[in-house]
C-alpha cells in the first residue's frame, strides 16, 4: 500500500484520513555538513527514514503517510560555513502550523513531526506544546537520535550518539547516496578541527555558532564511517520508532482534562 502523501490522490487520501491514519511531517534543514557531505544531509536522513518508517507501519498493518520533506529549519548556527538556508523562528514555527492545521482539516487525527536537524529541536518542542491544544489532535514530537538513543549507541565504534557530519551521519550517508560523500575530503574534518566543545553547567543553555565549537564544522569522527554501518543505523532506527508508534498507549494515553 502506498506510503507517500504526495503519490496518492486526493479520493485516497480522504480514505486514509476514515482509516485514522498517522501522517508523519519530517522536518530537516538545508545547511553545511563539514568538508565531505553535501548540505541536504539532514533532509536526505530524514526522509529516508520517514519514508521508510511510513511504510514499516503500513507493513505492520498500521495505517501511515508520510508528508514531503520539509527542507528547511532554524540553521542560524551553521550560516557562517556558507551554503545554509535558515528560517527565523517566526517563519519556521508559521510553516509547520499552516501544514499541521491543514492536515487536521481533512480530517486526519494524528501526527508525527519527525526532526532531523538539532536546531529543529526547541522550536519543534513548543511547537507540539502550542498545536496539539490548539488543533484538538495528539501530535508526537520526535528527533530521531533521540528517540533511538540506545540502538544508535549501540552500533557506533568511537561515539555514543549522533552527532554532526560524523561517524553515524556520514555512515547513514554512505549507505543511502555514496556518490555524495567526498570520502578523499574526510581527513580535513580532522585537520581543520579545533574541538572546543566544553559542556555548559547542567540546566543553562547557550546559544553557539557550530563555527566557535570545531572549525571544521564537523563534530564527531566520520573516519569511522561505513555504508554497512549506515544501513543498520536505519534499520535499527525505523524498527525503534515503528515499535513506539504502534503502540496503542502512545496514542490513547489522556492528554485533554475530562
Amino acid at each position: 500500500m502506498e506510503s507517500e502523501w504526495r503519490k496518492l490522490r486526493a479520493d485516497e487520501l480522504r480514505e486514509r484520513a476514515q482509516a485514522n491514519a498517522i501522517v508523519i511531517l519530517p522536518i530537516g534543514s538545508l545547511e553545511q555538513h563539514g568538508p565531505h557531505l553535501p548540505v541536504e544531509t539532514d533532509s536526505l536522513l530524514g526522509e529516508t527514514i520517514a519514508t521508510r518508517l511510513a511504510a514499516d507501519l503500513v507493513a505492520h498493518g498500521e495505517p501511515a503517510l508520510t508528508l514531503p520533506m520539509l527542507w528547511t529549519g532554524i540553521s542560524e548556527h551553521h550560516m557562517s560555513f556558507g551554503g545554509t538556508i535558515s528560517l527565523d523562528l517566526a517563519t519556521f514555527c508559521s510553516v509547520v502550523t499552516g501544514i499541521c492545521t491543514a492536515i487536521v482539516r481533512h480530517g486526519f487525527k494524528r501526527i508525527v513531526l519527525l526532526n532531523s536537524h538539532g536546531g529543529n529541536d526547541n522550536a519543534m518542542r513548543s511547537l507540539t506544546d502550542d498545536l496539539s491544544p490548539r488543533l484538538g489532535v495528539p501530535i508526537i514530537q520526535f528527533t530521531y537520535w533521540y528517540a533511538a538513543a540506545r540502538p544508535i549507541a549501540e552500533i557506533l565504534d568511537t561515539q555514543d550518539k549522533l552527532l554532526h557530519a560524523c561517524e553515524a551521519e556520514t555512515s547513514m550517508m554512505m549507505a543511502v547516496r555514496p556518490e555524495k560523500v567526498a570520502v578523499d575530503r574526510i581527513p580535513l574534518a580532522a585537520r581543520n578541527n579545533e574541538d572546543s566543545d566544553e559542556p555548559m553547567p547542567d540546566g543553562v543553555y547557550r546559544w553557539r555558532a557550530i563555527g566557535s565549537r570545531a572549525r571544521s564544522g564537523v563534530i564527531g569522527n566520520p573516519h569511522a564511517a561505513s555504508a554497512a554501518k549506515g544501513q543498520r543505523l536505519f534499520d535499527a532506527i525505523v524498527a525503534h520508532a515503528s515499535k513506539e508508534l504502534r503502540d496503542p498507549a502512545l496514542w490513547s494515553t489522556k492528554w485533554q482534562m475530562p
